[in-house]
């Protein structure tokens, strides 16, 4: 089920300074769908535990699109492009295959208007309506080119289950391209050895997965990690971008259903994310923040680095983000 948002939610501080550049977000985001409006970033929450429950991980997920809101409710606005929320998708008694049908639509719609969505989770298993909505998109704007995902995660989210779950999306992204006659390209960073079984990297090295351990990601090994990245990115010709708050260390981000003891930091991620950007370009095409549960998030911690994600994956949308083109000069 679709719903919007009480923008009440919307909340924050106003300043009082003489100067112009004083707005915040609570004051420039706009629902969408009220009378005409121009292409811009919309938000889309995927309220649901069902996937995290299936994967018997700490319920409470649901909550987390709408506590993502109110910490980037009172972050400075610094952005060029109009800020839209769309609402929040709800796991009703269709459970999530009809999850996945009315994310995979909608998503689709977003990018038919020309928008740049950004999904607050809920459960990993949310990158699977993504994908979807992506290759729905793709076909009906006659794109050609192989569709790349990029997944900053602990998990590789590749597990064999019954029912659907958050550690099964990218394996179901797999099988589908199989159904599809796709290519399957998957970049993860950050998987944690400890929290990947055997069975989970070799299932990885079979489907061609590309991917960079959690201990791989350090910044003396920078250099290296974006031209794993490049290369990958240049292969594509439209990205996918998923981030799963699991892969920052616990301290960092407690707010999640496993908290990791090593993770990845954030500098290194924000790194990345930039990089990406500036790579990509106009590639990129949507993404998502998954797994924040607000109900083990210590002083809202997590939500604030999701919150931060949010605006750098906003920020320069429609051009490199500063400095870019010099740190890809390096490689």
């Amino acid at each position: 089920m679709h719903r919007a948002v009480d923008m009440g939610i919307w909340q924050g501080r106003i300043d009082e300074e003489p100067e112009g550049g004083k707005l915040r977000w609570h004051q420039c985001i706009e629902p969408l769908g009220r009378g005409s409006f121009d292409p811009g970033v919309v938000l889309l929450g995927v309220c649901s535990d069902e996937g995290v429950r299936v994967n018997l991980g700490r319920i409470g997920a649901r909550d987390g699109p709408d506590a993502i809101r109110k910490a980037m409710a009172n972050q400075a606005w610094h952005l060029q492009v109009p800020f839209y929320d769309g609402g929040n998708l709800y796991c009703d008694e269709g459970g999530l295959e009809g999850l996945f049908e009315a994310q995979a639509t909608i998503i689709e719609a977003f990018l038919e208007a020309g928008h740049y969505p950004i999904l607050l989770g809920g459960g990993h298993e949310m990158s699977y309506g993504s994908f979807c909505g992506l290759i729905g998109h793709l076909r009906t704007s006659d794109h050609e080119g192989p569709v790349g995902i990029i997944n900053f995660d602990a998990h590789f989210d590749m597990r064999s289950a019954v029912q659907p779950g958050s550690g099964t999306a990218f394996l179901q992204i797999a099988e589908y391209c199989g159904r599809e006659s796709l290519p399957f390209n998957y970049f993860c960073l950050g998987v944690s050895e400890v929290a990947n079984t055997e069975t989970l990297f070799n299932r990885a090295r079979v489907l061609g997965v590309d991917f960079l351990k959690d201990e791989e990601l350090v910044s003396w090994n920078l250099v290296q990690s974006r031209r794993r990245l490049g290369t990958f990115i240049d292969r594509c010709a439209a990205i996918h971008l998923s981030i799963d708050l699991d892969v920052f260390p616990a301290s960092v981000a407690p707010g999640v259903s496993a908290p990791a003891p090593r993770g990845v930091s954030l500098e290194i991620v924000e790194h990345l994310i930039d990089f990406i950007k500036v790579r990509a370009q106009d590639k990129l095409k949507l993404a998502d923040i998954a797994e924040y549960n607000p109900k083990y998030d210590s002083d809202g911690r997590t939500a604030k680095v999701a919150a931060r994600l949010c605006h750098l994956l906003a920020r320069d949308v429609d051009g490199a983000a500063e400095g870019g083109e010099n740190r890809e000069s390096q490689d």
